[in-house]
């Protein structure tokens, strides 16, 4: 089975008139208001600037097709006085209550023009970060000098105005993809993670899963899944926040080749214990093919963010080549089944 692209993709691309976002916009978070009964969109953007700054726009849309943006500037940025000053990268929203939580990664300083050979060092370094050193004279911490991501998780009520919750993964260790349960299992909050290191136990690829009481303070994480097939034997990591369905729990992640190109699966994992994978897809269900997805700044990738489920239909948006949104769908109920009947762990 493979998901359906929208003929016209992608749906959002830079745009010349903001400086911040004139260079690319990608990886999406969508969630469906059902207060404003509008499909909200959190984008990452960066514009042409040598340290290429990444922060998060905002647009909406009736359809969930037509997204129209709704703000000139950033709706939220990374504060440089902070270890996340650098950039914020790939949000994710779910709903608990009313309020929406923002996962994010985040770097000690922005990442540069990462796709140009070769790389000028030191250009993506703010002023706090200039030497070895913070504006203090204090020694900075690992995280911060060998540029790792660690990640953050915020709250909103009207995706204009955030309260920083702080950190939610280790500050020593490279780690992103996170997603947040929209609910609590047996009165847990439920998160995934990608670490790419952690004392030379974790190895890449691999999703792991942990369990907490309070929303900052997670518990040694587990390892939830690893890659099997051809085309996630170099990393994966979990793409979509997950959807509570009659089958299990079900989200989207990606996979990565040998050759560095990303693709996409699915997984269904139990309600009451999500460590346990009930079905998990063999191939990939949807790749780059499309001049969208294999040109830009990185070349040969879907890269999944942010699902709704709206009359039956499943809305896929992706960041596509690091350069754009584009938008896949499938009927819903169709997936499922095809998880259930063909793809049983």
């Amino acid at each position: 089975m493979q998901l359906e692209k929208y003929e016209g993709n992608p749906i959002l691309k830079a745009n010349p008139k903001n400086a911040w976002e004139d260079r690319c916009v990608l990886n999406p978070a969508v969630i469906y208001d059902e207060d404003s009964k509008e499909f909200v969109m959190l984008y990452r953007a960066a514009g042409n600037d040598v340290r290429h700054q990444i922060v998060f726009g905002l647009a909406k849309s009736k359809d969930g097709v037509n997204f129209t943006r709704v703000s000139d500037s950033p709706v939220f940025a990374p504060n440089h006085d902070e270890p996340e000053g650098g950039c914020v990268e790939d949000p994710r929203l779910v709903k608990f209550g009313d309020l929406y939580y923002l996962t994010y990664a985040a770097r000690a300083y922005a990442p540069g023009q990462y796709w140009l050979e070769p790389w000028v060092e030191g250009v993506s370094k703010p002023p706090m970060y200039l030497d070895e050193t913070d504006v203090r004279g204090e020694e900075l911490p690992s995280f911060a000098k060998d540029n790792i991501t660690v990640s953050y998780v915020a709250v909103t009520k009207d995706f204009y105005k955030y309260k920083k919750l702080g950190r939610i993964t280790e500050p020593n260790i490279d780690d992103r993809d996170v997603l947040m349960f929209p609910e609590r299992i047996n009165g847990k909050v439920v998160l995934l993670t990608r670490p790419k290191f952690k004392d030379g136990r974790v190895k890449m690829p691999s999703i792991w899963i942990s369990f907490t009481d309070d929303i900052t303070e997670y518990k040694e994480p587990e390892l939830f899944m690893t890659g099997k097939a051809w085309w996630e034997v170099q990393r994966m990591g979990a793409g979509t926040p997950p959807i509570k369905t009659e089958y299990g729990w079900f989200f989207l992640y990606h996979g990565v080749d040998k050759d560095g190109v990303y693709r996409v699966g699915a997984v269904l994992c139990d309600l009451n214990d999500p460590r346990k994978i009930i079905a998990r897809t063999k191939e990939p269900i949807m790749a780059p093919e499309k001049d969208y997805e294999t040109c830009g700044i990185y070349e040969g990738c879907v890269f999944p963010t942010g699902t709704v489920v709206k009359d039956g239909t499943l809305y896929v948006y992706y960041g596509c080549a690091d350069q754009y949104v584009s938008l896949a769908t499938c009927d819903f109920k169709k997936l499922l089944d095809f998880l259930v009947t063909e793809c049983k762990e």
